[in-house]
């Protein structure tokens, strides 16, 4: 390999659909170009009702391979296709890396990668889907695939520590010295340089300048648990009856969400703004950040939240315990327990606003830039292990 010509990375990811994958393919196509690098992002159709990302790759520039069939779901038929596809892409472009995101494009695109004889394959777990996804006969089912296809993958990514943990040690994907930790890397500066109570949310919804904003961001779908998130405000309508929820977001729950809102008796206290793609207006207003989920690998609105300096209180799942640093960072609680959900979010709203230091802290630890830079790292010392590239 000539030290002259760029490293080709092929980064392949099943949908750019609203979330911390889709920003994270996008932000390292991007940073990782020319000289050293020749990125390429492929990716599959959005599916209907979910909020669209494609505009971040516009805006940087990047124009994604589209492969249709390359979605969601497992389909024997389709993800034969697909395999075809990528193979041809990847015979047609010679990568030296593919490096995929997400279960279905990570099978897929590895055993693309594999039958093409690219060099070093590589996959990152954003969270996993042995829990709370589909039935126990399915999950089994994915994680013998899983396991099978982590035999091909030189170098299993994690986006924290307890992730990794739990793929090596609960489910046994792979030994533990096969993943490595690379933190979530976003653009937060814009969030840590906007005003506090900018004003832009609430007026936009009717909301007065002083009542209290809990709000909770992301796609309304059933992992997310936004039922939860509902019942606790209930719970907190009681104790702080000037409070208002927004729900910020989109997707197959909402309207089964908004009718739970509706028999709770909360239509007139919470919020659906549906899909936003500038958050920091939201994140400017809010005085309180929920996550209620399930599962989680490692939540970008939690890192933005902290980075526009707002407190979070979250549910112990996945990687939430991490990224707050066991509780330094914010509040955490039980997950499906709405009386302890409301307890935090009441005592939350309470608190002195967080030190700015905090804000450093989170700015230094997942700067788009650092996380680049440990990828660009691990792709040099795959390839040198191969004797690729020094």
């Amino acid at each position: 390999m000539s030290a002259l010509r760029p490293i080709r990375v092929m980064r392949i990811i099943a949908r750019l659909n609203v979330g911390g994958p889709a920003l994270h393919v996008t932000l390292l196509t991007g940073r990782l170009g020319p000289p050293e690098f020749e990125s390429t992002l492929v990716c599959g159709r959005i599916g209907p009702g979910e909020g669209d990302m494609a505009y971040l790759a516009a805006e940087r520039g990047i124009a994604p391979v589209m492969i249709p069939e390359l979605g969601r779901e497992l389909h024997p038929l389709r993800d034969v296709v697909t395999l075809l596809k990528l193979w041809r892409l990847m015979r047609r472009l010679k990568p030296d890396v593919v490096h995929t995101h997400t279960a279905k494009a990570g099978f897929v695109g590895r055993w693309a990668a594999w039958l093409a004889r690219v060099p070093v394959r590589v996959h990152t777990f954003h969270g996993h889907v042995f829990h709370g996804y589909f039935s126990p006969a399915r999950t089994r089912f994915f994680l013998a695939l899983e396991r099978l296809t982590a035999r091909l993958t030189d170098r299993l990514i994690t986006i924290s520590p307890a992730l990794r943990d739990e793929l090596a040690g609960v489910y046994r994907v792979a030994p533990a010295e096969k993943f490595a930790v690379i933190p979530l890397g976003l653009e937060l500066a814009p969030f840590a340089a906007a005003p506090r109570r900018q004003g832009a949310l609430r007026a936009a919804h009717l909301i007065p300048p002083g009542a209290p904003l809990i709000g909770i961001v992301g796609r309304i779908v059933p992992i997310k648990n936004h039922a939860l998130f509902l019942r606790m405000a209930a719970r907190v309508l009681q104790a702080q009856p000037d409070a208002y929820f927004v729900v910020v977001g989109d997707g197959a729950e909402r309207a089964a969400i908004e009718a739970l809102a509706e028999r709770l008796g909360l239509r007139k206290r919470v919020i659906f703004t549906g899909w936003v793609q500038d958050l920091v207006p939201v994140f400017s207003d809010l005085d309180l950040l929920v996550l209620s989920s399930d599962n989680e690998g490692t939540p970008t609105a939690i890192m933005q939240a902290l980075a526009a300096g707002v407190p979070v209180v979250a549910t112990a799942v996945g990687g939430v315990p991490d990224l707050l640093r066991g509780g330094a960072w914010g509040r955490l609680v039980p997950p499906r327990d709405p009386d302890a959900l409301a307890g935090a979010v009441l005592s939350a709203l309470g608190d002195p606003p967080p030190d700015p230091a905090l804000r450093e802290a989170v700015l230094a630890e997942y700067d788009a830039g650092r996380l680049a830079d440990s990828l660009a790292a691990l792709y040099r010392a795959l390839l040198a292990g191969k004797g690729r590239r020094v």
